[in-house]
């Protein structure tokens, strides 16, 4: 059998950071009493007009010209009719055939479209079975109904499930930098549901696809997806059919459970809503959310590796603004550095030593200023100190700050400058490890590392990794 290449794209909820609902003046909140922010037009009273949110509008606009998406002319709402407590009207009002932003793309990732919705009350299951239909009860929560969405859908671009995971991080920074959500997860802010098939590779037939419902955080979604994955390529590998189905994806046993098949899929008989004009964006929105934009994650990482940074390490800066500006920083003091470098130490080593110990928040935090950790990188650049030795004195620099030429000569970590001490103790290594010498004879260039890190350990790793290399191997 062929083998099997992975097709996924994703669905995104995107709450909008608006003062009040989508169609009514209801105050937004997360955490207060359950239903205090509802009105007749949220609670859907006989007789109440929607008035649509314009902030909402600006929002959907401003994520439409940040996905490079194609901006309606014009586009209307419908209702999305389904039957659910969640939903007191009986009906979403959203957006179906004509919605406000369409085809667009973020990275290599093209966006099929972006429209506009409310959201759905907030269901509470409680009791044993904690199902309406069970044993249990369902309380609904109508604070949230009514929020204003963004829905994002992709074209099903990605390969796999760390891929799908990455691009919905770097997704999520772009709208929280745009400053239209704050995309916390776990208040729901941000929601990912996933489409998931698989086919032969090489082909340009999809395969059926199954849906993988609200999870919560980007570890889940690549967890669900591996797992839906696995399910699938089972499933074909042993001459069966994957069944078009909703699924669930529990993340304590790692199992999934099906929601509702393609039977019982719901027909939601969208019409036009008729208590809604069309929109029709001015010449003035449309500039506004074009002029905006500040510069978002994609464009910083194009730049990015035009200075030479690898593309996970641009990613990682690009995603994260105030290291992002504190490398900035280092690259400006750094001058003559190469940046490639001076990244690999922020988002390497000072990374690595703020975790190990234990200090709070990242480099922009920290108390190693921009200059000095620039000064630090030039001293090893420029051999005065080994680059084990530039760990140790930016673990003493985490700890408490300081100029790190005046952290070097405390310290006594100056790379040695005595060619002849160097020798006599390489040589001292490699009669100590006869063993280790006779299998790099041999060809097991590996067993170099045992005399090496035995001179580090000599000269408390004052020696210059290269130079000890090339003495051991002068001396063979």
């Amino acid at each position: 059998m062929a083998e099997l290449e992975a097709v996924i794209g994703l669905e995104i909820h995107v709450q909008l950071a608006t003062k009040t609902k989508m169609f009514c003046g209801c105050e937004l909140s997360f955490g207060d009493e359950p239903n205090v922010h509802t009105c007749p037009v949220c609670l859907a009273h006989p007789g109440v007009l929607p008035v649509p949110n314009e902030q909402a509008i600006r929002y959907a606009l401003q994520i439409g010209a940040a996905l490079n998406c194609e901006i309606a002319p014009r586009s209307i709402f419908h209702r999305k009719n389904y039957f659910y407590p969640d939903s007191p009207k009986a009906y979403q009002i959203s957006q179906y055939d004509i919605p406000i932003c369409g085809a667009g793309r973020l990275g290599d990732v093209r966006i099929h479209r972006a429209h506009l919705e409310e959201d759905a009350a907030k269901m509470i299951h409680v009791g044993e079975s904690g199902r309406i239909h069970g044993s249990g009860a369902s309380l609904v929560d109508f604070n949230r109904g009514g929020t204003p969405l963004v829905e994002i859908v992709t074209e099903p671009d990605l390969r796999d499930a760390a891929e799908a995971a990455q691009w919905a991080r770097l997704l999520r920074e772009t709208i929280r930098q745009l400053g239209v959500s704050d995309v916390n997860m776990e208040e729901g802010s941000l929601r990912v549901d996933a489409n998931v098939s698989v086919r032969p590779a090489g082909s340009e037939e999809l395969g059926t696809k199954t849906e993988l419902k609200n999870m919560n955080s980007f570890r889940f979604l690549q967890r669900g997806v591996e797992a839906e994955l696995a399910r699938q390529r089972e499933l074909v590998e042993s001459g069966g059919t994957v069944e078009q189905e909703t699924l669930h994806f529990d993340p304590a046993s790692g199992s999934l459970t099906s929601l509702r098949s393609k039977e019982e899929a719901h027909d939601y008989r969208y019409f036009p809503e008729p208590d809604l004009v069309p929109l029709v964006p001015s010449e003035e929105q449309l500039r506004e959310a074009r002029e905006s934009l500040p510069e978002l994650p994609v464009a910083r990482i194009a730049r990015y590796q035009e200075m030479g940074l690898a593309y996970d390490v641009a990613l990682t800066l690009a995603t994260d603004p105030r290291t992002a500006g504190y490398f900035e920083n280092v690259v400006e003091a750094g001058e003559g550095i190469e940046p490639r470098v001076l990244a690999n130490w922020v988002t390497g080593e000072l990374a690595a030593a703020l975790r190990q110990a234990e200090v709070d928040g990242g480099a922009a935090d920290s108390r190693i200023s921009p200059p000095d950790l620039a000064k630090l990188v030039r001293l090893v650049q420029e051999k005065k100190i080994s680059h084990g030795s530039g760990k140790k004195v930016l673990a003493a620099m985490v700890k408490g700050g300081g100029d790190p030429e005046k952290i070097v000569e405390r310290e006594g970590l100056a790379q040695m400058s005595d060619s002849g001490e160097l020798e006599a103790i390489v040589e001292k290594a490699m009669a100590d490890n006869p063993d280790a010498v006779e299998k790099i004879r041999e060809g097991n260039n590996k067993a170099i590392g045992a005399i090496v890190g035995a001179v580090m350990r000599e000269t408390k790793g004052r020696a210059d990794g290269g130079e000890v290399n090339r003495l051991i191997q002068e001396k063979l």
